[in-house]
């Protein structure tokens, strides 16, 4: 609902510029023509907590890991200089660092299931002795990753024959019966054949052990199996840094990161007929401060909050968020498109972001009579919900990111399509961005209608804003349904998006 005293009630004043983004880098660009592999489609993507690595995974149960490169000139004081304001002239570049196979496709005997190695989510933990820790999960099963950088080590410089010795001790002919054998310390033993050179060895080299090489090593510490009838939508770290949750379409389970063998299950949604249920789980997000509060989302657009202190089965939310449906515009599509697909806390700990089918919505946790903004993200394709429906892409499931300091969000369309909004008191921005080496080629008028920041929405007058900027697509192009930007991530202290256009990375700066 758009609201004309809302002009009065904010300043513009100091309000921050639209950001002029621009091409960064590429991985797995494709050429004209080429054909995209399936296992190659990029499923989830996710900055580390310093903004130093990026993951991605894939439909082929892949985890690929960049690592920033631009940095290393200042020999590690850029964080300091970042701090003083030193002026980085210089765009954030990142290279390829490892990739290993996280899952395998599976197969469920007891429901005859095949379980895709396709990654959904991929979360960073804490780093500890240099080494990177992740979570990744699939439809079933999550597994908690260590990749450390290992020195490949070996043994050189022998006094004896390579080819006769193995272990701690010489090879002994398999012809020799093991009473023939003579026995030494360190469980070796010596061939009947063997004897000393007259005179004796003329020197004796002890054994060295050098290092060849540096290797990074992706190992499995733990997997997080048997606790999701459903396939799992969602994880999300926990402030104390200990626990995680993960959420299916029914349930949502709390882990301990150090036993993998046993969760306990805090909320339950499955009624006990089946034949009742109206909704399902969709996202799932920690309080980014608060260890005992979460949010989940659902399939009829509501939010819940819920507060792991009332009980241990968290059934009964302490806080519900949704938006009244107006009577006279509901249609066959009204509830499909009010599914959400992904929320996310703000870093401030008081708002709530979540992404519908249309639109990204900004909430207030303390106030649930209804959104405080609404940002229209492809408005133009109201009238083709019909076509969405048949093609299935009405089923979409498209994420959004927000950055680091609050005053942006970020989320994807079709034609490889990513949309920019401004969040601060005054911002009119509006951006609409291509995922290709030329991300302005497509770039429509931006909306001149005003916002409230982050910081002050006490207020409970609602914006809707966005809403013409594509129109009937302002440039007039189509949309192209095969092509949509589901995942992108912003980076947690810079003004620089990575987003996945099928098999291809594209990041951008401003």
């Amino acid at each position: 609902m758009s609201n004309g005293g809302a002009k009065a009630a904010v300043a513009s004043v100091g309000a921050p510029q639209p950001l002029d983004w621009k091409f960064s880098q590429v991985f797995g660009e494709r050429t004209a023509g080429e054909e995209v592999q399936e296992v190659d489609i990029i499923s989830a993507i996710e900055f580390d907590g310093t903004g130093d690595h990026l993951a991605t995974g894939d439909r082929g149960g892949r985890v690929v890991l960049f690592e920033r490169t631009d940095t290393r000139d200042y020999a590690g004081h850029w964080r300091d200089l970042e701090k003083m304001d030193y002026p980085m002239n210089r765009h954030p570049e990142f290279r390829y660092k490892t990739e290993f196979q996280s899952h395998e496709p599976e197969f469920d005997y007891l429901k005859s299931l095949e379980i895709e190695e396709k990654i959904n989510k991929i979360r960073w933990c804490q780093s500890a002795n240099g080494a990177l820790f992740l979570l990744s999960t699939n439809d079933k099963t999550i597994k908690f990753w260590k990749v450390q950088e290992k020195k490949v080590k070996k043994v050189c410089d022998m006094n004896v024959d390579s080819s006769k010795a193995m272990g701690n001790g010489p090879i002994v002919d398999s012809s020799i019966s093991t009473s023939s054998k003579q026995f030494i310390e360190n469980g070796g033993c010596i061939r009947n054949d063997f004897s000393f050179p007259t005179g004796g060895f003329p020197s004796l080299r002890l054994p060295v052990v050098t290092s060849l090489e540096t290797n990074l090593m992706a190992r499995c510490r733990r997997i997080y199996a048997h606790a999701h009838d459903y396939h799992i939508n969602s994880i999300s770290n926990n402030s104390d840094g200990e626990t995680f949750i993960s959420a299916d379409d029914l349930r949502i389970n709390l882990w301990n990161l150090e036993i993998s063998n046993q969760s306990f299950n805090i909320v339950d949604v499955k009624p006990a007929n089946m034949e009742d249920l109206t909704e399902v789980i969709t996202s799932a997000e920690f309080h980014p401060k608060h260890c005992n509060m979460l949010a989940y989302s659902s399939s009829k657009g509501s939010i819940r909050l819920i507060d792991m202190r009332q009980s241990a089965l968290c059934d009964t939310h302490s806080k519900l968020f949704e938006e009244q449906d107006d009577p006279g515009t509901k249609s066959f599509f009204t509830e499909i498109i009010a599914s959400i697909s992904d929320i996310k806390f703000a870093k401030d700990g008081r708002h709530i972001l979540s992404r519908d089918y249309m639109t990204l919505k900004l909430w207030d946790i303390n106030m649930d009579s209804g959104p405080v903004a609404t940002f229209q993200v492809h408005e133009h394709l109201r009238p083709k919900l019909c076509d969405l429906y048949e093609n299935d892409s009405i089923f979409d499931k498209f994420e959004f990111c927000l950055s680091g300091d609050g005053l942006r969000v970020a989320t994807g369309s079709y034609s490889n399509l990513f949309r920019v909004f401004g969040c601060s008191e005054g911002s009119t921005e509006a951006t609409t961005l291509e995922a290709s080496k030329n991300p302005t080629r497509r770039q429509g008028q931006t909306s001149s209608r005003p916002c409230r920041s982050l910081g002050g929405l006490s207020g409970v007058v609602r914006r809707v804003k966005g809403a013409d900027n594509l129109g009937v697509d302002a440039n007039g192009n189509t949309s192209d349904f095969t092509t949509k930007l589901l995942h992108l991530a912003w980076h947690p202290t810079e003004n620089s998006i990575a987003c996945a256009a099928s098999n291809s990375l594209y990041m951008y700066y401003a």
